[in-house]
């Protein structure tokens, strides 16, 4: 696919973006599990209030990116030529990643952040050195191996203002969590118009607020075990737990972004470090099935921008398993239960353009009788 033509893309796509939602997530979760083998497996969900459409996104090595500079448009901000091989989400149709993993296992993606995300400041004079909001997590998995590679690249760029008229003509506010093969994390935000990076020791990250202030709230659940209560005994009298499970007694579970990130946080260090990188692949699911929105439980009203002026309801659009190890990106959408894989060492690391697969297939199911 030729320079020309994504240009176009992104155009159309961008116009497309006017009459919808934004592209970025309301109340996504992400997290990584180490395995005993030295493998990482991340995870993560994504929710919206309105179908993002979105489709498998492999993206070649050498390939011309346009970037969209300060007035929004695909060409005049910091164009680049892809190094690395990566597969992952895009949303809406537009040749950009919301989610994804590259050949060397850099893995993450892009998560809301609309009360604290503020851009740089970029003069005209320097919209070459800049690249829009949405494609930030395009920019990493395609240029960077490592995460210590992305805090050196993103220092030397700027993330301009451009913006999309679904947000109120604002820029796309998202955050960006990253995971390399060796296990190390970090957050990429941009707050009051400054980068700030974070390393990001708990590997979990959720939306608004900023990371830190996530990070802090930790030392209020201080006291939280997931070892089951003995029996109080108060003057000689027993009060047992009513039940079982009084282990993690106390663990938020609504969906507020404060209350996932505890949630997340307290789930992925309960599990036990003997598993390997195969057995946190089913752990990741089942923790991720603990943040997995069902219809109804957050219903938006038509002035909620994540509405589209229509009302509706938001729902978990897809979670993301990704084996970092065995390079395998895994994928479930809210249509079915199945769970699509896709194994990043056979890609074609040479082909032309950029490729799209649907996850669209039917409910398959094991017939036992």
């Amino acid at each position: 696919m030729n320079q020309q033509i994504i240009r176009r893309m992104m155009a159309a796509s961008l116009s497309l973006t006017l009459a919808m939602a934004p592209i970025a997530s309301h109340a996504c979760t992400s997290f990584l599990l180490k395995g005993n083998d030295g493998g990482f497996v991340y995870g993560r969900t994504m929710e919206f209030g309105l179908p993002l459409k979105s489709q498998l996104t492999i993206v070649p090595r050498n390939l011309q990116v346009p970037g969209v500079g300060v007035d929004g448009k695909p060409g005049t901000g910091l164009n680049w030529t892809t190094k690395y091989a990566t597969a992952g989400m895009n949303g809406l149709g537009m040749p950009v990643l919301v989610d994804g993993m590259n050949e060397k296992g850099l893995v993450g993606g892009l998560l809301n952040a609309p009360n604290t995300a503020v851009y740089q400041v970029v003069s005209p004079a320097d919209s070459a050195n800049s690249i829009a909001s949405i494609q930030m997590l395009m920019f990493a998995l395609t240029n960077f191996a490592t995460v210590d590679e992305v805090k050196a690249g993103f220092q030397k760029i700027k993330i301009n203002r451009s913006t999309i008229p679904a947000y109120n003509n604002q820029s796309a506010p998202v955050r960006m969590t990253l995971h390399d093969a060796k296990g190390k994390s970090i957050v990429i935000e941009y707050l009051k118009g400054e980068l700030v990076i974070t390393d990001n020791p708990t590997g979990v990250m959720t939306n608004d607020p900023a990371f830190r202030d996530q990070l802090n709230n930790i030392g209020n659940y201080a006291n939280l075990t997931n070892v089951e209560k003995n029996p109080m005994v108060i003057n000689g009298a027993t009060y047992a737990p009513p039940s079982s499970g009084s282990g993690l007694h106390g663990l938020p579970g609504d969906y507020l972004s404060p209350s996932r990130f505890i949630r997340a946080l307290f789930l992925t260090k309960s599990v036990p470090t003997t598993y390997s990188t195969l057995q946190q692949n089913n752990t990741a699911w089942h923790i991720l099935g603990s943040f997995d929105i069902p219809p109804g439980a957050i219903s938006l009203p038509a002035t909620n921008a994540y509405g589209g002026g229509a009302g509706g309801i938001e729902i978990t659009e897809w979670s993301v398993v990704a084996d970092n190890k065995n390079m395998i990106y895994n994928l479930k959408m809210f249509e079915t239960t199945n769970i699509y894989s896709f194994d990043l060492k056979k890609i074609d690391v040479n082909a032309k353009e950029i490729k799209y697969i649907k996850w669209d297939k039917p409910l398959s199911t094991i017939q036992l009788n």
